[in-house]
Protein backbone atom coordinates (compact mmCIF):
# COMPACT_ATOMS: atom_id res chain seq x y z
CA UNK A 1 0.00 0.00 0.00
CA UNK A 2 2.65 2.53 1.00
CA UNK A 3 4.42 1.65 -2.23
CA UNK A 4 1.50 2.64 -4.24
CA UNK A 5 0.84 5.81 -1.98
CA UNK A 6 4.52 6.66 -2.93
CA UNK A 7 4.02 6.74 -6.40
CA UNK A 8 0.88 8.68 -6.19
CA UNK A 9 1.77 10.97 -4.18
CA UNK A 10 5.53 11.89 -6.29
CA UNK A 11 4.07 11.78 -9.38
CA UNK A 12 1.84 14.58 -9.04
CA UNK A 13 4.00 18.44 -8.59
CA UNK A 14 0.83 20.05 -7.94
CA UNK A 15 0.75 18.63 -4.73
CA UNK A 16 4.29 17.02 -4.53
CA UNK A 17 5.00 18.88 -1.36
CA UNK A 18 2.28 17.73 0.78
CA UNK A 19 2.04 14.64 0.09
CA UNK A 20 5.57 14.18 0.48
CA UNK A 21 5.08 15.22 4.22
CA UNK A 22 2.46 12.93 4.41
CA UNK A 23 3.79 10.03 3.18
CA UNK A 24 7.32 10.45 5.14
CA UNK A 25 5.16 10.87 8.41
CA UNK A 26 3.14 6.93 7.15
CA UNK A 27 5.92 5.18 5.68
CA UNK A 28 8.65 6.54 7.82
CA UNK A 29 11.37 6.31 5.01
CA UNK A 30 11.91 9.84 3.61
CA UNK A 31 15.07 11.24 5.12
CA UNK A 32 14.57 14.83 3.32
CA UNK A 33 17.94 16.26 1.61
CA UNK A 34 19.91 13.94 4.05
CA UNK A 35 23.35 12.75 2.92
CA UNK A 36 25.85 11.64 5.43
CA UNK A 37 29.01 11.15 4.30
CA UNK A 38 30.42 9.80 7.53
CA UNK A 39 34.00 9.28 5.87
CA UNK A 40 34.24 12.54 5.03
CA UNK A 41 33.26 13.83 8.21
CA UNK A 42 35.94 11.74 10.22
CA UNK A 43 38.64 13.25 7.35
CA UNK A 44 37.46 16.77 8.22
CA UNK A 45 38.04 16.24 12.06
CA UNK A 46 41.42 14.67 12.32
CA UNK A 47 42.58 17.17 9.10
CA UNK A 48 41.23 20.93 10.16
CA UNK A 49 40.42 20.10 14.16
CA UNK A 50 43.60 20.51 16.48
CA UNK A 51 44.34 19.50 19.73
CA UNK A 52 41.57 17.92 19.87
CA UNK A 53 41.83 14.06 20.09
CA UNK A 54 38.34 13.32 22.59
CA UNK A 55 36.38 15.18 20.21
CA UNK A 56 37.44 13.49 16.78
CA UNK A 57 37.23 9.72 18.61
CA UNK A 58 33.82 10.47 20.11
CA UNK A 59 32.33 12.33 17.59
CA UNK A 60 33.16 10.12 14.66
CA UNK A 61 32.11 7.21 16.88
CA UNK A 62 29.02 8.34 17.62
CA UNK A 63 27.45 10.14 14.54
CA UNK A 64 28.21 6.54 12.86
CA UNK A 65 27.00 4.57 15.31
CA UNK A 66 23.76 6.53 15.68
CA UNK A 67 23.54 6.63 11.52
CA UNK A 68 24.00 2.88 11.21
CA UNK A 69 20.93 1.99 13.42
CA UNK A 70 18.07 2.48 11.29
CA UNK A 71 15.86 2.82 14.04
CA UNK A 72 17.24 4.06 16.76
CA UNK A 73 15.40 4.38 20.40
CA UNK A 74 16.39 7.78 20.89
CA UNK A 75 17.79 11.11 19.48
CA UNK A 76 21.44 11.43 19.51
CA UNK A 77 22.56 14.57 21.73
CA UNK A 78 25.54 15.71 22.31
CA UNK A 79 26.96 18.41 24.44
CA UNK A 80 29.97 20.31 23.96
CA UNK A 81 31.96 21.89 26.28
CA UNK A 82 34.94 23.96 26.39
CA UNK A 83 37.07 27.38 26.63
CA UNK A 84 36.31 29.70 23.53
CA UNK A 85 38.41 29.50 20.23
CA UNK A 86 38.82 25.56 20.93
CA UNK A 87 36.28 24.16 18.23
CA UNK A 88 33.02 23.89 19.67
CA UNK A 89 31.73 25.72 16.92
CA UNK A 90 33.62 24.68 14.18
CA UNK A 91 32.82 20.77 14.96
CA UNK A 92 28.54 21.34 14.74
CA UNK A 93 29.16 23.30 11.13
CA UNK A 94 31.47 20.15 10.40
CA UNK A 95 28.12 18.14 10.96
CA UNK A 96 25.87 19.95 9.17
CA UNK A 97 28.22 19.66 6.33
CA UNK A 98 29.01 16.00 5.74
CA UNK A 99 25.22 15.74 6.95
CA UNK A 100 23.56 17.56 4.79
CA UNK A 101 26.32 19.23 2.42
CA UNK A 102 25.57 22.95 3.24
CA UNK A 103 25.84 23.26 6.68
CA UNK A 104 23.81 26.39 8.53
CA UNK A 105 21.50 27.23 4.62
CA UNK A 106 20.54 23.80 5.17
CA UNK A 107 16.48 23.92 6.26
CA UNK A 108 17.07 20.99 7.87
CA UNK A 109 19.75 22.18 10.02
CA UNK A 110 18.76 24.58 13.00
CA UNK A 111 20.49 26.97 14.79
CA UNK A 112 19.67 28.70 18.20
CA UNK A 113 21.73 31.49 20.02
CA UNK A 114 20.16 32.84 23.06
CA UNK A 115 21.26 36.36 22.90
CA UNK A 116 18.78 36.16 19.14
CA UNK A 117 16.49 34.14 20.13
CA UNK A 118 15.94 33.52 23.98
CA UNK A 119 17.03 37.13 25.03
CA UNK A 120 14.94 37.79 28.37
CA UNK A 121 14.58 36.12 31.30
CA UNK A 122 11.22 37.07 31.94
CA UNK A 123 9.53 35.80 28.30
CA UNK A 124 10.61 31.93 29.71
CA UNK A 125 7.16 30.32 29.21
CA UNK A 126 6.45 32.72 25.94
CA UNK A 127 9.71 30.63 24.67
CA UNK A 128 9.01 27.36 26.23
CA UNK A 129 6.21 27.50 23.97
CA UNK A 130 7.80 28.49 21.04
CA UNK A 131 10.66 26.16 21.13
CA UNK A 132 8.57 23.27 21.90
CA UNK A 133 6.08 24.35 18.70
CA UNK A 134 9.42 25.24 17.11
CA UNK A 135 11.08 21.50 17.40
CA UNK A 136 7.68 19.55 17.30
CA UNK A 137 6.68 21.37 13.43
CA UNK A 138 10.50 20.87 12.38
CA UNK A 139 10.67 17.31 13.01
CA UNK A 140 7.29 16.73 11.58
CA UNK A 141 8.55 18.91 8.22
CA UNK A 142 11.81 16.60 8.48
CA UNK A 143 12.67 13.82 11.12
CA UNK A 144 16.61 13.85 10.46
CA UNK A 145 16.79 17.99 11.40
CA UNK A 146 19.82 19.06 13.04
CA UNK A 147 19.18 21.62 15.98
CA UNK A 148 22.44 23.31 17.23
CA UNK A 149 22.07 24.93 20.64
CA UNK A 150 24.90 27.90 20.87
CA UNK A 151 25.90 29.79 23.82
CA UNK A 152 23.94 27.32 26.35
CA UNK A 153 25.75 29.82 29.32
CA UNK A 154 23.53 32.20 28.38
CA UNK A 155 20.40 30.41 27.93
CA UNK A 156 17.19 31.54 30.44
CA UNK A 157 17.58 29.04 32.74
CA UNK A 158 13.58 26.51 32.87
CA UNK A 159 13.56 26.73 29.42
CA UNK A 160 15.46 23.56 27.85
CA UNK A 161 13.75 21.27 29.86
CA UNK A 162 11.27 21.97 27.31
CA UNK A 163 12.64 20.10 24.88
CA UNK A 164 12.61 16.45 27.85
CA UNK A 165 9.93 15.07 25.35
CA UNK A 166 11.55 15.29 22.52
CA UNK A 167 15.45 13.34 24.35
CA UNK A 168 14.21 9.83 25.64
CA UNK A 169 12.91 6.54 24.49
CA UNK A 170 9.44 6.73 26.39
CA UNK A 171 7.92 9.55 25.06
CA UNK A 172 5.59 9.83 21.94
CA UNK A 173 5.57 12.84 19.70
CA UNK A 174 2.53 12.73 17.40
CA UNK A 175 2.99 11.96 13.71
CA UNK A 176 6.72 12.49 14.32
CA UNK A 177 9.48 10.29 14.64
CA UNK A 178 11.77 12.67 16.50
CA UNK A 179 14.12 9.30 17.66
CA UNK A 180 15.97 10.04 14.03
CA UNK A 181 17.40 13.90 15.08
CA UNK A 182 20.43 15.09 16.11
CA UNK A 183 21.30 17.57 18.84
CA UNK A 184 24.38 19.78 19.54
CA UNK A 185 24.10 21.87 22.74
CA UNK A 186 27.65 24.27 23.08
CA UNK A 187 29.05 25.42 26.35
CA UNK A 188 31.72 27.37 28.12
CA UNK A 189 30.52 25.69 31.19
CA UNK A 190 32.72 23.00 32.86
CA UNK A 191 35.57 24.74 30.87
CA UNK A 192 36.94 24.66 34.72
CA UNK A 193 37.45 21.10 35.48
CA UNK A 194 38.42 20.26 31.52
CA UNK A 195 41.17 22.63 32.44
CA UNK A 196 42.31 21.15 35.71
CA UNK A 197 42.33 17.88 33.71
CA UNK A 198 44.50 19.15 31.09
CA UNK A 199 46.73 20.81 33.61
CA UNK A 200 47.02 18.41 35.86
CA UNK A 201 48.47 15.81 33.04
CA UNK A 202 51.16 18.46 31.89
CA UNK A 203 52.25 18.94 34.81
CA UNK A 204 52.94 15.21 35.61
CA UNK A 205 54.39 14.58 32.65
CA UNK A 206 51.75 12.89 30.77
CA UNK A 207 51.20 12.94 26.94
CA UNK A 208 48.14 14.72 26.05
CA UNK A 209 46.44 11.73 24.01
CA UNK A 210 46.55 9.79 27.47
CA UNK A 211 44.00 12.30 28.83
CA UNK A 212 40.28 9.63 28.51
CA UNK A 213 36.93 10.47 27.96
CA UNK A 214 36.34 8.62 31.41
CA UNK A 215 38.37 11.20 33.01
CA UNK A 216 35.75 14.07 32.31
CA UNK A 217 32.54 12.38 31.66
CA UNK A 218 31.07 12.29 35.41
CA UNK A 219 32.92 15.55 36.21
CA UNK A 220 31.46 17.23 33.23
CA UNK A 221 28.06 15.94 34.03
CA UNK A 222 28.32 16.89 37.42
CA UNK A 223 29.70 20.95 36.51
CA UNK A 224 26.52 21.05 33.72
CA UNK A 225 23.90 20.29 36.69
CA UNK A 226 25.38 22.15 39.59
CA UNK A 227 26.39 25.22 37.92
CA UNK A 228 23.62 27.72 38.53
CA UNK A 229 24.42 29.55 35.77
CA UNK A 230 23.98 26.75 33.50
CA UNK A 231 21.28 26.41 31.03
CA UNK A 232 21.00 22.59 32.69
CA UNK A 233 21.32 23.77 36.37
CA UNK A 234 19.05 21.07 37.85
CA UNK A 235 17.87 19.50 34.65
CA UNK A 236 15.54 16.73 34.12
CA UNK A 237 18.01 16.10 31.01
CA UNK A 238 21.20 15.63 32.99
CA UNK A 239 18.89 13.64 35.92
CA UNK A 240 17.12 11.01 33.57
CA UNK A 241 20.93 10.87 31.33
CA UNK A 242 19.24 12.49 27.92
CA UNK A 243 22.87 13.58 26.98
CA UNK A 244 24.31 10.95 24.97
CA UNK A 245 27.66 12.24 25.53
CA UNK A 246 29.40 15.27 27.31
CA UNK A 247 32.34 16.17 24.95
CA UNK A 248 35.09 17.64 26.02
CA UNK A 249 37.38 20.20 23.99
CA UNK A 250 40.90 20.67 25.74
CA UNK A 251 42.37 23.78 26.08
CA UNK A 252 44.90 24.88 23.29
CA UNK A 253 48.99 24.73 23.68
CA UNK A 254 51.45 26.95 21.47
CA UNK A 255 51.91 24.20 18.93
CA UNK A 256 48.27 24.04 18.23
CA UNK A 257 47.23 27.53 17.43
CA UNK A 258 50.39 27.83 15.42
CA UNK A 259 48.72 25.04 13.29
CA UNK A 260 45.81 27.27 13.26
CA UNK A 261 47.55 30.18 11.52
CA UNK A 262 49.24 27.67 9.28
CA UNK A 263 46.24 26.38 8.24
CA UNK A 264 44.67 29.94 7.58
CA UNK A 265 47.33 31.34 6.11
CA UNK A 266 47.21 28.44 3.62
CA UNK A 267 43.63 28.77 2.72
CA UNK A 268 44.86 32.34 2.11
CA UNK A 269 47.35 31.02 -0.29
CA UNK A 270 49.96 32.20 1.88
CA UNK A 271 51.39 28.74 3.15
CA UNK A 272 55.01 29.90 2.94
CA UNK A 273 55.07 32.45 5.71
CA UNK A 274 56.96 30.88 8.58
CA UNK A 275 57.64 34.53 10.04
CA UNK A 276 53.63 34.98 10.60
CA UNK A 277 53.15 31.50 12.28
CA UNK A 278 56.03 32.25 14.98
CA UNK A 279 54.91 36.09 14.93
CA UNK A 280 51.22 34.79 15.86
CA UNK A 281 51.71 32.54 18.23
CA UNK A 282 54.32 34.12 20.24
CA UNK A 283 51.52 37.07 20.25
CA UNK A 284 48.78 35.09 21.85
CA UNK A 285 48.09 34.69 25.91
CA UNK A 286 49.12 31.38 27.51
CA UNK A 287 48.23 30.38 31.29
CA UNK A 288 49.24 29.45 33.56
CA UNK A 289 51.13 32.55 33.61
CA UNK A 290 54.35 30.66 35.25
CA UNK A 291 54.48 27.66 32.30
CA UNK A 292 52.27 29.23 30.17
CA UNK A 293 50.66 26.01 28.41
CA UNK A 294 47.39 27.02 27.49
CA UNK A 295 46.24 29.69 25.09
CA UNK A 296 43.42 31.82 26.76
CA UNK A 297 42.05 32.19 23.64
CA UNK A 298 42.44 29.13 21.76
CA UNK A 299 42.36 30.14 17.79
CA UNK A 300 39.35 32.77 18.32
CA UNK A 301 42.13 35.29 17.57
CA UNK A 302 44.06 33.91 14.92
CA UNK A 303 42.05 35.80 11.87
CA UNK A 304 42.69 39.18 13.28
CA UNK A 305 46.34 38.42 14.52
CA UNK A 306 47.15 37.50 10.65
CA UNK A 307 45.81 39.89 9.49
CA UNK A 308 48.27 42.08 11.59
CA UNK A 309 51.30 40.38 11.18
CA UNK A 310 50.82 39.86 6.80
Amino acid sequence: MLAVLSVLFFCFNPVLCVFQRLYCSISDSCDCDFKPNIRDLEWDLYKNVFGQHLVQDVVSEEVARFLQNKSPDRPLVLSFHGSSGTGKTMVSSMLGNHLYGSAMSSPYVHQFIPTLHFPSAQRVNRYRNELRSWVQGNLTECARSVFIFDEMEKMPPGLIDVLEPFLGPSHIVFRTNYRKAIYVFISTTGQEVIYKVALENRQAGREREEIELMDLQDALREAVYSDNTSAFFQSSIIQQNLITRFVPFLPLTRCHVQRCVRSQLCQRGSCSRHDVVEAVGGDMQYSPVQDQYFSTTGCKAVPAKINFFL
